[in-house]
């Protein structure tokens, strides 16, 4: 186990901003709010990151019973026992016109849930419109005082250009206001192909700039960069084959639309065993240089960087929270 001490030393060489508690979402697994027996589930559920969802996965019909089951799902659910690291929950967009009634449903709940989750981000100018709606129907306190984070998706070609602002802009929200803190960003695949008129396939070569740019941005903020579903849910090792891919181009997890996903995806994302080796002996090797009271070190003949510590602390902080 990292003690504090040495975490905050890392973090600090580091340049980590905010030394928060580092939530896994290796597997993002989606649960409609419309489907009852689904959210009955969800304590048994062992992916990192299960979301309520209220967005694509429930029918235009069927919202209004969708948030007051999310709403109640909320506070019924036991969250010191669920088998996932994050219970989040995605409303529908700016876009869509179902925002605040989202907002004002799921705001009766007295627990707020880990994540809220915001679909279609196209601009800074979306996220002081959600932020002025949750301080509308919330107040203040709610969602300032609070651990609760915040995970946005990009899911158009202006999204995807506008990018470094739009993540910029959200995480001085929450500098200067204390509104929820951005802690990873999904790609949505789907609705980027129908924004620039690709055709969707299984091999992804039709998304294979905006992954890249994708993921390059987030890593740029420090944030997690969640990829794209792979929508052919029986091809379990074309999915292993985009996981791993994902993963060595620097996704941190994959969003999955069936359980039968979930630990393809989670082994996948779990770095192999001699990356945690090398991450737990670079730590180590610089807590003794620390305490030495030296700067720049060497380890297994490279210069450590900050980018390199980064890495190692993140791989370090994603194996003790799994293990747990």
């Amino acid at each position: 186990m990292l003690s504090k001490t040495i975490y905050r030393s890392i973090s600090q060489f580091a340049g980590v901003r905010d030394a928060a508690k580092y939530i896994p979402r290796r597997a993002l697994l989606y649960v409609p709010a419309s489907n009852q027996k689904m959210l009955d589930k969800i304590p048994m559920m062992q992916a990192d990151s299960v979301v309520i969802e209220l967005e694509d996965g429930v029918a235009l019909t069927a919202k209004a019973e969708a948030r007051a089951q999310a709403a109640v799902a909320l506070d019924k659910l036991p969250y010191h026992t669920l088998s996932c690291q994050e219970l989040g929950l995605r409303v529908n967009s700016v876009s869509s016109g179902l925002l605040e009634d989202d907002i004002i449903a799921v705001s009766k709940a007295e627990k707020l849930p880990h994540a809220f989750m915001i679909p279609k981000v196209d601009s800074p100018e979306d996220l002081v419109h959600i932020y002025n709606m949750f301080r509308e129907h919330y107040g203040d306190d709610r969602i300032t005082n609070t651990n609760t984070r915040l995970v946005i998706w990009i899911e158009s070609a202006r999204a995807l250009l506008d990018m470094p602002r739009i993540l910029s802009s959200t995480l001085n929200l929450h500098k200067q206001a204390g509104f929820f803190k951005l802690d990873a960003v999904v790609f949505g695949s789907d609705d980027f192909c129908a924004d620039i008129g690709a055709t969707r396939s299984s091999h992804g070569t039709e998304t294979l700039f905006a992954r890249q740019k994708f993921v390059t941005c987030c890593k740029a903020f420090q944030l997690q960069a969640i990829d794209s579903v792979y929508i052919d849910i029986k091809d379990l090792e074309g999915l292993k084959r985009q996981s791993i891919e994902g993963r060595q181009w620097g996704f941190t997890g994959k969003q999955v639309i069936h359980p039968s996903q979930v630990s393809v995806v989670q082994e996948q994302f779990l770095p192999p065993k001699e990356r945690i080796e090398w991450a737990q002996e670079l730590v180590h090797a610089y807590s003794e240089h620390e305490s030495l009271g030296k700067g720049a070190f060497q380890f297994r003949g490279q210069m450590i960087d900050r980018p390199l510590l980064l890495q190692a602390l993140n791989i370090i902080q994603l194996v003790e929270r799994v293990q747990n």
